[in-house]
């Protein structure tokens, strides 16, 4: 019993915080050129609302780059993290540049929850317009920042706490509206776990589905941390084709950091670096096509396997010692670039290792064929072609 009191007065605190940050958010105004306000009439949900729309920085210098786009529940107040932690991993690449829409709330636990809170824990009568909310989305925010800025169909649903409730629930009742689902401690103890229930039927149900999910949860105990791992559970045990499910426990975490603590894991594990790894090379060479096919679709452009990353694949196959797996990979690298050096004195270095020197031979002599005066190693390439002969002639021996 005391335990059940100590979780309504935390729950009651969350929930009174949050209020409390989005009034906040709602106050705050930006001057940057690259962010801008839009506040317009919901025929949906019959009120106003207001948007904060963050542009990236390459916005008016690329006038036809199109980018992904984050929506941020609870406000523009998210937006600093968000963007940090994103605009490292671009310097990284490994993340595209991103629009973020950040909406700010005026009924959040009406808007974010699917059903009306009946357990005495929480505030009982609250919630219930999460489907009118979702159809917000769908039907008058996304055609907005669709029609009035580059964009493309990749979108990311970003909340915490009843925000990530929402965020889960959005991938049950519409699979295809977003591409990714963040969820940051998702406050599932609601209404006796109804949000467990419905993603526990939904998983079990689902055979294919083109998703990302992440969660996190802090420090939290009682029931929100038994319903939590419940959840979590039932994401993990049930194999859904095309969903990726990422999950992070932080001890010592409060809820109301978990969002800190866990966006650089959210995005880092959602966007697709530009280097290949290792991981996702199978041994069909093709898996190069699919992995660069998905990025595409992620980042928004049209991005062919660069030649520098493949042959880095391949120079980890010969150093696990696979070059059989190493040569197929040099070979497919150079039928994108027949005109690269580079590939051609890879390739050469994988039939060396595998102790087929003739081959090595005849790859580097392309390379030197390809090079000219310009390309900084000639030398090095020389001096392999000279090593090589040599090989040879003590062989014939």
């Amino acid at each position: 019993m005391r335990l059940l009191t100590s979780f309504c007065l935390v729950s009651f605190f969350i929930v009174c915080s949050h209020i409390a940050f989005a009034q906040s958010d709602v106050k705050q105004q930006s001057t940057d050129s690259l962010q801008h306000t839009h506040t317009f009439k919901s025929v949906v949900l019959n009120e106003e609302r207001t948007v904060v729309v963050q542009l990236p920085k390459s916005y008016q210098a690329e006038p036809n780059k199109i980018y992904p786009v984050i929506y941020r529940l609870d406000g523009a107040g998210n937006i600093p993290l968000a963007s940090a932690v994103i605009e490292r991993l671009q310097n990284d690449n490994r993340a595209p540049e991103v629009i973020i829409v950040a909406i700010e709330n005026t009924n959040r636990l009406r808007d974010f929850y699917p059903t009306v809170n009946k357990e005495p824990q929480g505030p009982v009568g609250e919630g219930g317009g999460g489907a009118q909310f979702l159809a917000f989305f769908e039907q008058e925010l996304i055609p907005l920042i669709d029609k009035n800025y580059r964009t493309h169909d990749f979108k990311v649903i970003a909340g915490a706490s009843a925000g990530g409730v929402f965020a889960l629930y959005a991938m049950q009742a519409k699979p295809d509206l977003f591409q990714a689902h963040i969820a940051y401690s998702p406050a599932v103890w609601w209404n006796y776990g109804a949000s467990v229930n419905s993603s526990k039927e939904f998983i079990e149900k689902t055979k294919n589905l083109n998703a990302y999910v992440y969660m996190n949860i802090g420090e939290e105990a009682g029931i929100m941390r038994e319903r939590y791992d419940e959840l979590q559970q039932a994401m993990e045990s049930h194999h859904v084709r095309g969903l990726r499910f990422f999950n992070d426990v932080f001890a010592g975490i409060s809820h109301n950091l978990t969002s800190a603590a866990g966006a650089f894991n959210a995005y880092y594990n959602l966007f697709l670096p530009k280097q290949m790894p290792m991981s996702a090379l199978t041994d069909d060479v093709t898996s190069i096509d699919t992995y660069y096919k998905t990025l595409s679709q992620q980042w928004g452009e049209q991005i062919s396997p660069p030649d520098r990353a493949v042959r880095l694949l391949g120079y980890n196959l010969t150093d696990s010692k696979q070059f059989t797996r190493a040569i197929e990979v040099f070979k497919y690298n150079i039928k994108n670039y027949p005109q690269s050096v580079d590939a051609h004195s890879a390739l050469s270095y994988g039939y060396e290792m595998q102790g087929d020197t003739r081959q090595a031979l005849i790859q580097i002599e392309a390379a030197l064929g390809i090079a000219d005066d310009s390309y900084p190693y000639v030398d090095y390439l020389n001096e392999t072609k000279t090593r090589l002969q040599t090989i040879l002639k003590e062989q014939a021996r």
